[in-house]
């Protein structure tokens, strides 16, 4: 059995009257990148804040490295690489002073390896990072994520602000920490090509809610949308219907195993910004996927 470094089960938080998390539940195994997607506003950011124990929950279970609470823990600390969006680095020092205090920092901290990303990362080693933009501040953050022997990254939109081809060389980054470490990495982004690209498992979260969890080529090689009469409508096998969406005259409709299809209905491929808009925008979602 492969191990989860992290494991989320039935989170629920509500501020006020509002429901933010909605029973959420998925893994993030050893060896994999989970790719986090949803809109702004579906509850991606409350999830990393419940995971790091920013808020706490309502309900529902956050287990790192297979144990609760990891404030009693500090020795796990370093375990974890954390990018926010806005990632708050120490303002008015330059990379090299801050080499210096992630070296008192971090027990683990890796100067050789960080100073290779921050040079791959094209990063200045003197100028002081409040000069920096915010694509230079996501890379920074990433490079010292990278660089403290952590075991699971959590990176909330870290891909933000950054070209294609940097946004390019970070993903190689986090391929390569993964194949390494045998690390494992939640990463959120509404950049659907990044999560497609390095992403092996696939979590879509709406209003709070999870509506697929399932592993990239299952979804790649499965699921299909198709478009049908009220008579073919009916003719589906209810297990596979994932999610529906009338247009007058016919039905477009997403389904997970296009094998079971009946005769005479085409499957169309499908990437997973389709998928993911699809089940986004759908008026009618069945029952969320899990595994």
């Amino acid at each position: 059995m492969m191990s989860n470094l992290l494991e989320i089960r039935n989170i629920s938080k509500s501020f006020g009257h509002k429901a933010v998390l909605k029973d959420v539940t998925f893994n993030v195994p050893a060896g994999l990148i989970v790719g986090f997607i949803g809109d702004n506003g579906a509850g991606k950011s409350t999830t990393f804040k419940t995971i790091l124990g920013l808020i706490s929950q309502d309900r529902g279970k956050v287990k790192i490295f297979g144990k609760e609470n990891l404030d009693k823990h500090i020795k796990f600390k370093e375990d974890i690489g954390v990018v926010f969006d806005a990632m708050n680095l120490p303002a008015h020092l330059t990379i090299k002073q801050l080499n210096h205090v992630f070296k008192k920092l971090f027990g683990a901290w890796d100067q050789d390896h960080f100073y290779r990303l921050v040079h791959s990362f094209s990063l200045p080693m003197d100028k002081k990072v409040n000069t920096f933009s915010r694509g230079m501040s996501m890379k920074l953050s990433v490079a010292v994520a990278l660089s403290h022997n952590a075991k699971l990254l959590l990176l909330d939109e870290a891909t933000g602000g950054l070209d294609p081809s940097s946004r390019d060389d970070l993903l190689n980054e986090l391929k390569s920490f993964v194949d390494k470490s045998n690390g494992g990495i939640l990463l959120s982004s509404h950049i659907m090509t990044d999560v497609e690209k390095i992403a092996s498992h696939i979590v879509i979260m709406k209003d709070g809610e999870i509506l697929l969890n399932e592993e990239k080529d299952k979804v790649l090689e499965s699921y299909t949308v198709i478009d049908v009469d009220e008579g073919q409508l009916a003719e589906l096998d209810e297990e596979i219907v994932l999610a529906k969406r009338n247009h007058g005259s016919y039905w477009s409709v997403l389904v997970s195993d296009q094998q079971k299809l009946p005769n005479g209905v085409t499957a169309n491929t499908i990437s997973i910004e389709e998928i993911s808009v699809f089940l986004t925008r759908s008026e009618d979602i069945e029952r969320s996927v899990t595994d």
